[in-house]
């Protein structure tokens, strides 16, 4: 397992929310002339470089028919970010009554860029957001550190979604049109507007419906989770949640990739995390991540961890177009920090799963005796074996016994 990213976010000072000694400046209000996007040219970007946010600089660019057209861009971004950009970095945080230092920690962990003191980057609804975020401390309903954190989850979260939900489309244009990338790029800033709505829409719903499954997890854990294991896991262990934890690693991925041009590698790599997804979905897993051709997930016991690998590694090795998968599972206690989990339950997971034949599903000694009793599992014990950073363990082949497994629509 990687480890953790550096926190990027994070400051050593303690966050202020003292009202700056900053007077906010008087705009008209029915001002609706945008000013010059900063982003063009953030601090420390002398040479005028594009941001990840605003995009290309606008200087010098020839008349060319595959030029998305810069209004539909202004137009575009007034809907998303709320209007034009009216207020400097300090000014923002004034009307939020915060200090400059506060407001640029909770900027910083949602990924916005490095700006100068002269830039007009936000809007209003940014000034919004911000007050709502430093309320919520204000109020202690969150300390600093979670707001941070909190903050940290949506950027990181969102910023992957919205890349993969372009990309989706630009593909889907693709195809379906027959154009070329570039072509399908420009009409998706066309099509954008009549999208966002909906999108909204359906994010805030999935995102209310994955509350409330955390929370039903979290209310059940002590009678579903703790339950299921033979008592060895006391309540004072440093790694407060005990799980299954599992990977499926796909078999000479490497090389299989070499062989594919860019469009076939792109759809094998998404029917992998299709069926994954699907799969731990339906068995009540929770997908950590993806990584390349493997990919972590987690379930609330050993019975349904152990329901999902079988029915990962079926799924894999009876795809025509996919290679079959290593799959292992291990259940004990986890660390869960930032969306990910850590410790030497995923760490023995992520050994066992190089260790493992393909189509196969292998596990540890102390999983296997927590599903000894279930007839649903075979359990196959191998000779012990040498693994970095755990010494000799005895791993088991887990197999099918009785019932149909999980069943996908």
């Amino acid at each position: 397992m990687s480890e953790e990213g550096r926190d990027a976010g994070a400051d050593p000072e303690p966050m202020t929310l003292s009202m700056p000694a900053v007077r906010p400046r008087i705009r008209p209000a029915d001002s609706a002339t945008p000013p010059a996007d900063p982003a063009a040219n953030p601090a420390g970007n002398p040479a005028g470089e594009p941001d990840a946010e605003s995009g290309p600089a606008e200087a010098a660019r020839p008349a060319d028919s595959a030029e998305i057209d810069r209004e539909d861009v202004r137009k575009l971004e007034a809907q998303l970010i709320g209007g034009p950009r009216t207020l400097k970095r300090r000014e923002a945080a004034a009307e939020a009554g915060v200090s400059l230092l506060s407001a640029r920690k909770l900027w910083r962990a949602m990924g916005f860029p490095n700006l100068d003191d002269d830039a007009v980057f936000f809007t209003e609804r940014d000034r919004e957001a911000l007050t709502t975020v430093i309320e919520l401390v204000r109020d202690e309903q969150l300390t600093e550190d979670a707001a941070i954190s909190i903050m940290r989850s949506i950027g990181q979260m969102t910023d992957r979604m919205v890349v993969w939900q372009i990309e989706a489309l630009v593909e889907e244009m693709v195809v379906q049109r027959g154009i070329p990338d570039a072509e399908a790029r420009k009409a998706l800033v066309a099509a954008l507007p009549a999208l966002i709505e909906p999108l909204e829409k359906t994010m805030v719903y999935a995102w209310k419906r994955q509350m409330n499954s955390a929370v039903q997890r979290l209310a059940l854990r002590a009678e579903a989770g703790l339950a299921s294991h033979d008592g060895s896991m006391s309540d004072d262990n440093p790694l407060p949640l005990a799980r299954a934890v599992g990977f499926a690693d796909l078999v000479s991925y490497t090389s299989l990739s070499r062989q594919m041009n860019e469009k076939t590698l792109a759809q094998m790599v998404q029917r992998f995390e299709h069926k994954c997804a699907e799969i731990i979905s339906v068995g009540g897993g929770r997908l950590v991540k993806t990584i390349g051709d493997e990919v972590l997930f987690n379930a609330e016991t050993p019975e349904a961890g152990a329901e999902i690998s079988l029915a990962l590694a079926k799924a894999f090795t009876e795809d025509d177009l996919l290679p079959a998968a290593r799959v292992s599972l291990v259940w004990g206690r986890v660390l869960s920090r930032l969306g990910d989990i850590y410790g030497p339950t995923v760490n023995l997971a992520s050994r066992l799963t190089s260790l493992a034949e393909p189509g196969t599903v292998l596990t540890d000694a102390s999983t296997a005796a927590a599903l000894r009793n279930n007839e649903r599992f075979v359990l196959i014990p191998h000779q012990p074996r040498n693994v970095r950073g755990f010494g000799e363990i005895h791993p088991v082949t887990l197999a099918r016994g009785t019932g149909p497994g999980l069943v996908l629509d």
